[in-house]
Order: C-alpha cells, then sequence, then structure tokens
C-alpha cells in the first residue's frame, strides 16, 4: 500500500475513533508538513524569519485538535493544514503589528519566536484581506491560493484535493495571482 493511501485510511480510522491511528499518522503527515511550512518560509522573503519548526508544530496541534473534521482523505488533511498555516501566518503578522504600536511585549524562547518584519506582516495581513474578497467571487480561486501559497501544495495535490483537472488549478491560479496584485496595489 502506498504512503497516500496509508494517510488516508489512517485518518479515516481516526475519525472512527480508533485512538492508535493518530499514533500511526503522526510520523506520515510530520514529513509533509514540514514540506509545507518550508516552502511557506521560502515565499515570505529574506526580511521575515519563521522558525519552520514553530509553524509545523502550532499547525500540528491545531490539526490534533480538530474535532468533527471528518478526515475524506491525505488531500483533504493537507487542505485544512493549508488553512490553518494561513491562520497561524496571519495571527502573528497581526501580533507583529501590534508590537510594533506599543503592544506589551512577552519574552518568548528563540525556538518558538516568530520574527516578522512590519512590511511583511502589512503585507500577509493585505493577501489575507484580499484572499477574502477573493472568496467573496470565486472561492475556487481563493482555495487554489491559499492551497498553493499558504500549503505549498503542487499544481497536481490541489487538483487532486478540488477534484478539478491539473490545467484548471493553474488556469485559476494565474488570474488569482493577477487578481490579487491587483486588488494589494490598490
Amino acid at each position: 500500500m502506498d504512503e497516500r493511501q496509508d494517510i488516508s485510511g489512517l485518518l479515516k480510522a481516526w475519525n472512527e475513533g480508533q485512538e492508535n491511528a493518530l499514533e500511526e499518522v503522526l510520523p506520515l503527515v510530520a514529513r509533509e508538513l514540514r514540506r509545507m511550512a518550508h516552502a511557506q518560509m521560502r515565499r515570505e522573503g529574506a526580511n521575515h524569519t519563521l522558525q519552520t519548526t514553530a509553524l509545523v508544530n502550532e499547525a500540528y496541534l491545531k490539526l490534533v485538535e480538530q474535532k468533527n473534521a471528518n478526515w475524506q482523505s491525505r488531500s483533504h488533511f493537507f487542505a485544512i493544514a493549508s488553512k490553518l498555516m494561513r491562520r497561524i501566518l496571519l495571527d502573528h503578522a497581526k501580533e507583529r503589528l501590534r508590537e510594533k504600536r506599543g503592544g506589551g511585549a512577552l519574552h518568548v524562547e528563540l525556538d518558538e519566536a516568530v520574527l516578522l518584519s512590519v512590511g511583511k506582516s502589512a503585507e500577509i495581513i493585505a493577501l489575507d484581506e484580499a484572499l477574502d474578497r477573493l472568496s467573496k467571487i470565486d472561492a475556487l480561486k481563493s482555495k487554489i491560493v491559499e492551497m498553493r501559497h499558504f500549503g505549498g501544495m503542487t499544481v497536481e495535490e490541489t487538483a487532486e484535493v478540488l477534484e478539478v483537472a491539473p490545467i484548471t488549478v493553474m488556469r485559476h491560479w494565474s488570474l488569482a495571482k493577477a487578481w490579487l496584485e491587483r486588488e494589494i496595489e490598490n
């Protein structure tokens, strides 16, 4: 059985209440979550320093906390992971801007730190707001951006999750990026 089927089967078993399935699926998804986090961090640029481990750990904890998630497949799981990584990055960006405006500073250990430049924080927030507007106009394009940008998913993985052809993902991805650039610039 290939790893994709293993993950899907274990996620379904976890849905059905088999606690040992969670223990078995964790090592399988950890590698993929790390890959997604690395892909996200490469996109963030030189001014953005986020420890991949902190992003993976926070996403993992949020995924495990999901009650009634009804995991349908490996792809579904990683689509949700993409959404959670977006929310985590947004929360940290907002916190960074609050600190700039004089919010209370907390001492955080380096391995837990998320250091964002103020400019990058504003960019993440602007992208999130533009994605929210895009989702009201075209939910498919918004999901594609979320999976590709925040989740680091490939065209093929995104197509699998959304049950569309890869060429459809590529077309919507291109149009969504152009739309978002215009929205963010205005």
